[in-house]
């Protein structure tokens, strides 16, 4: 049976560990870096690592030669996170790689560690295709399984979510980490109104940890921001979690990432996904801190798929994202989305339970409570995007866009009442016609100054005619605004364009259509800034 070494090696966390499959066994050694004040600095992260990576590794080989034997016959590679991260860090943790393979004349795997962080709890959970929320120091991303790869799904715009709590703590005076002293100190605090910035399936923290570190010097209890923080930050991730889920049809969700600690994060993803009827896992906290069990579980997969590189090969890769990786050691055979049926006479969607009269021509949408969201926060999230809908919805059909008529609203109660149009969701339906219409529908929209705010295929309605041209509706604006911004209308394509290549079987000649049908229509410089907004993602 397979043993593998894994060697950790990312930022802050010198780790090595030893996996066998013979009894699902890991042992994990580490030494984490602690800075004297501030957040990490790479220069000292680096130094930190020179040191503490040899002496894991050590430990890591002392284990198998006591309980397995000599190490070049009881291993059979040795792993290594060779990307994303700090390259000195990389480049420190990829030498002892190489120089432990060579010396045992044993094969190399590089591994993603963001991708780890999803396969230990695929692996631990024994879940067959889920999303993955990754909510760590430098990141914070939706993951989901399509066409051979993990495809993000919703990310973060600017910041990660750990790098957002550590900034604000920094600026109260709290030593990193400062995620485990929010957490203790929200425990006594009032909830306070902080910015929520949810775009289509992508966040922004940036804002908000402004805003709490201006709360804090107007004299707000530091518990208070404490708790408002949380609730605010920790909701948008398990609003965009919700999300995934709903476009991607899938009923499995798995956390990964430090933040992945924080006993309330994990309590508001597990009360979304028992709303929903979706199963839930979080690994134990030493899968979910940087380590090097994950690196070791996950290349053994890789090396017993044949995934293995030369050392010639092996240059570490800082900006090495999931999505790059071909997905080799799993048989695909999950993750995609089944073909639709006849659609029921109730749908659910991430906020929404929709009750269909297609007889009567109407669709009854009812904005969900949601429990695991402050009942502030969501009271005022639901009265918001109920207005915005009915509005935006009118405004559309306004300026050409095929949209449901809007016959009934009631903010308070979060209830609408509209038209019933199309015979199926984009997702369900999407092609590159159909997606030709959609830019030339946001085109419009933007012509007239507000934007979708969550035009995913799921928010998109088509009505199949073999007569003419199919209808291809706008539906769902309650993310929406008003705003003459360039910068919001190229966020609108780039929550589209996200949306498709993680639910299309030809997403790059769809995600072509869709832009070319946009510049006929639409101003030149939104697609200008939409090449620019692609290059904040994690790691670009």
């Amino acid at each position: 049976m397979t043993r593998v070494l894994g060697i950790e090696g990312t930022a802050w966390c010198a780790s090595a560990a030893v996996f066998d499959v013979t009894g699902d066994d890991v042992r994990i050694f580490s030494d984490a870096y602690q800075p004297d004040s501030g957040g990490i600095h790479p220069r000292e992260a680096a130094e930190h690592m020179r040191s503490a990576i040899p002496a894991v590794v050590a430990e890591a080989v002392e284990l198998v030669e006591s309980k397995y034997g000599a190490p070049g016959e009881a291993i059979d590679a040795v792993a290594f996170s060779r990307g994303p991260g700090l390259g000195p860090c990389l480049r420190i943790a990829a030498t002892a790689a190489r120089a432990l393979a060579g010396s045992l004349d044993l094969p190399l795997v590089g591994v993603n560690h963001m991708v780890a962080h999803l396969e230990i709890g695929r692996h631990r959970s024994g879940f067959d295709a889920p999303v993955c929320l990754n909510a760590s120091g430098a990141n914070a991303h939706v993951l989901g399984y399509h066409d051979g790869r993990y495809r993000v799904l919703g990310e973060t715009m600017d910041t990660g979510i750990g790098n957002a709590i550590d900034k604000f703590t920094r600026h109260v005076g709290w030593t990193h980490p400062g995620g485990p002293k929010v957490e203790r100190r929200a425990k006594d605090g009032e909830y306070v109104e902080l910015p929520y910035v949810v775009k289509g399936m992508d966040f922004s923290f940036s804002g908000i940890t402004s805003a709490a570190q201006d709360a804090i010097d107007d004299g707000t209890p530091v518990e208070d921001v404490c708790r408002g923080l949380q609730e605010t930050t920790f909701a948008m991730l398990t609003e965009v979690s919700e999300r995934a889920l709903s476009l991607t049809g899938a009923d499995e969700l798995v956390l990964g990432g430090g933040v992945g600690q924080n006993g309330r994060l994990r309590e508001m993803l597990e009360t979304m996904c028992a709303e929903r009827g979706a199963s839930f896992y979080a690994p134990e906290p030493r899968f979910l801190r940087d380590n090097a069990g994950m690196i070791a579980v996950l290349g053994a997969k890789m090396y017993e798929a044949g995934d293995t590189i030369t050392i010639e090969e092996s240059r570490v890769r800082p900006d090495f994202r999931p999505d790059e990786v071909p997905v080799t050691w799993r048989a695909d055979d999950g993750g995609d989305r089944a073909p639709a049926g006849t659609e029921p006479a109730q749908t659910r969607g991430a906020e929404a339970i929709v009750d269909l009269d297609r007889d009567g021509g109407s669709a009854y949408k009812r904005r969900l409570s949601k429990a695991y969201r402050h009942p502030e926060l969501d009271a005022r999230l639901r009265r918001r995007r109920t207005r915005s809908e009915a509005r935006l919805t009118s405004e559309a059909r306004r300026v050409g866009v095929p949209t449901p008529v809007v016959f009934d609203v009631d903010p308070r109660e979060g209830l609408l009442e509209l038209r019933f149009v199309g015979d199926a969701d984009l997702r369900d339906a999407i092609s590159e016609t159909r997606v030709r219409r959609v830019g030339e529908h946001l085109a419009r929209c933007h012509g007239a100054g507000f934007v979708h705010g969550d035009p995913t295929p799921r928010n998109v309605r088509v009505r199949r005619s073999e007569a003419a041209d199919d209808l291809v509706y706008l539906i769902d604006f309650g993310l929406g605004y008003h705003s003459d911004h360039v910068e919001d209308y190229a966020m609108d394509l780039h929550v589209f364009e996200g949306a498709v290549a993680g639910t299309a079987d030809d997403p790059a000649a769809c995600i072509g259509a869709f832009e070319d049908a946009y510049r006929a229509v639409g101003d030149e410089r939104v697609l200008r800034r939409l090449r620019e907004i692609e290059t904040r993602g994690r790691y670009q």
